[in-house]
């Protein structure tokens, strides 16, 4: 017991030294981190946690949970940076144990160990936990939802396996529709969708036997359901249909159409995986496509529903039209899971590191060291950069940003070159060794990569217009951006509530009308032509990196 709880203390400790420090180091990006942390301060500035408003209008994307995390990180630590990606962070300090005590129970503490590990020190599943978006959050809700299900399941089937109290089953039930339900007020019904299709995947695979009531099913159901209706309920109440029945069509719409830009070719989900999830990905492809005879009845179920739950969501947001790297994100659980498995069984001598997975650990290893030795190089000579960029003439000028590069961030590229060395030179005399090198300095190489690259990336991409954004908080005007999509200009200038009649909604008005206050109005340079020509009373006040800011007076 005293190991046990040292294991989980000691993933917890990992978990706040790598997750919680310089979250607020580099500003939001656009779209969503600065989107769902505007959402956010908005209700802080109205006081109101039951509508959703965006620039002050009723938000009908998401339902509520998450950004009532971020507003409650605001008001513990200030409306920043580093509070919008506060709960993230959080989340990620209890999944390591979680996930440490879920592998315990199924199998042993050493593969619950290689499960935390191996979610730890993969790219994106570590990456994610600094961030501020949904998906890190709406994850867990759903994985905890399933992880539930299956408890009842085996409970219910397979009673003998566990204490004789009858109690737990229906615990279970109702845990998995409490979870669920909260993964749908955190992102939407989406949550609900992937778990049927994954029970409907785990039923074909065992030929379609019943493995769970059509009553208990029901009841997990109405569980869900009723969480998510105690929220619809009361906003049904407060603002009548409006919102739930704009909210449904634009779930539809993003199943159904790309957004903005976010189309994709058919295997783009595979592409982020298997890059993404790196080294834990290399490892889960021989478990995938390996059939586990030595394990339990239980531990090989357990198997089955990872993999059914990773092709689910392989498959559906392959099939879905809009394409976004963390769609797939609910996926990083069964790969994590897949290469644990996989882990153990090499550890176990069950198993050897087959030759494909030495070829995609040196490959995909070798590229991401390679990218991050040589971007420090193109960063000194831009030119290079800039010859490419020749016929986008936005990105051109980005790369006219004043960016300092000294060359030594190339040792994270080299750390990564090393990780991958150490790991081959230690797999023949201490595979143990070899997979925690390999694991903790993924999770060290992507510390070093974020510290040392991402804020000269977002000094070419966005930093002149956040700049010019929060060189405004204060004032008493209008914001807009013209020609293309963003959130930092309500964010990052503060925008305080209006008190006009809408007007400040109106494009029409903002552009050609009779304000009341300035209004400052961004372009891009492949649209500055075109403001110019139609806002005529448009005065050009700045100009940085392909980011032109005008402004009309009253």
């Amino acid at each position: 017991m005293k190991s046990n709880t040292q294991s989980s203390l000691f993933f917890a400790l990992i978990g706040l030294l790598f997750f919680l420090p310089f979250l607020g180091g580099v500003h939001l990006f656009d779209w969503d981190e600065i989107n769902f942390a505007e959402i956010a301060r908005e209700m802080i500035v109205l006081d109101n946690y039951l509508e959703i408003h965006m620039n002050y209008e009723t938000f009908t994307e998401k339902p509520p949970l998450f950004f009532w995390l971020q507003a409650a990180s605001m008001r513990l630590l200030g409306v920043g940076d580093y509070a919008a990606r506060f709960p993230n962070a959080l989340a990620g300090v209890i999944v390591l144990p979680l996930l440490y005590t879920f592998g315990k129970k199924l199998r042993d503490r050493q593969f619950g160990y290689l499960w935390a590990l191996a979610y730890f020190g993969s790219i994106l599943p570590h990456l994610y936990f600094k961030s501020g978006i949904i998906d890190p959050i709406f994850n867990v809700f759903i994985f905890l939802g399933l992880y539930f299900l299956i408890l009842h399941v085996w409970k219910f089937n397979y009673g003998r396996y566990y204490s004789s109290d009858r109690q737990k089953i229906y615990r279970f039930l109702i845990l998995a529709g409490v979870f669920t339900g909260l993964a749908t007020l955190t992102k939407g019904p989406v949550a609900y969708l992937i778990t049927v299709l994954t029970l409907g995947v785990y039923w074909a695979s065992v030929r379609f036997k019943w493995y769970i009531s059509v009553v208990n099913f029901l009841i997990y159901s109405l569980v869900t359901f009723a969480v998510v209706a105690f929220w619809g309920m009361i906003n049904y109440m407060a603002n009548g249909p409006e919102f739930l029945i704009a909210f449904t069509i634009r779930q539809w719409e993003l199943l159904t159409t790309p957004d903005a830009g976010h189309g994709g070719f058919l295997g783009y989900h595979f592409v982020v995986l298997l890059l993404g999830c790196f080294p834990a990905s290399i490892f889960a492809l021989q478990t995938l496509f390996t059939h586990d005879r030595r394990s339990t009845k239980r531990q090989m179920d357990f198997t089955w529903w990872m993999k059914a739950l990773f092709w689910v969501v392989l498959i559906l947001f392959s099939i879905v039209s809009t394409k976004i790297v963390h769609y797939s994100s609910l996926a990083y659980y069964p790969i994590t899971y897949l290469a644990a498995l996989s882990a153990y069984k090499i550890l176990r001598n069950e198993w050897k590191v087959a030759p494909l997975m030495k070829i995609g650990l040196v490959l995909l290893g070798g590229i991401f060291a390679g990218l991050t030795i040589a971007l420090p190089f193109l960063g000194k000579n831009i030119h290079i950069l800039k010859s490419l960029a020749a016929k986008d003439p936005f990105a051109l000028a980005n790369l006219q940003a004043d960016v300092y590069w000294s060359g030594w961030e190339s040792i994270a590229g080299f750390v990564m070159l090393i990780v991958v060395i150490l790991f081959f030179i230690l797999y023949r005399k201490a595979i143990p060794r070899a997979i925690n090198a390999l694991f903790y300095g993924t999770a060290i190489w992507v510390t070093l990569t974020l510290f040392l690259f991402i804020g000269k990336i977002e000094s070419y991409s966005q930093r002149a217009a956040i700049s010019f954004w929060q060189s405004l908080q204060g004032k008493s005007c209008y914001v807009y951006t013209y020609d293309y999509k963003s959130y930092a200009h309500f964010y990052y200038s503060r925008v305080k509530p209006y008190s006009g009649e809408g007007q400040q909604y109106d494009r029409n008005w903002l552009l050609h009308g009779e304000v009341d206050k300035p209004v400052y109005i961004s372009c891009k340079v492949t649209a500055k032509e075109k403001l110019e020509s139609e806002v005529k009373d448009a005065i050009l006040v700045a100009e940085e990196n392909g980011f032109y800011f005008y402004k009309r007076t009253p």
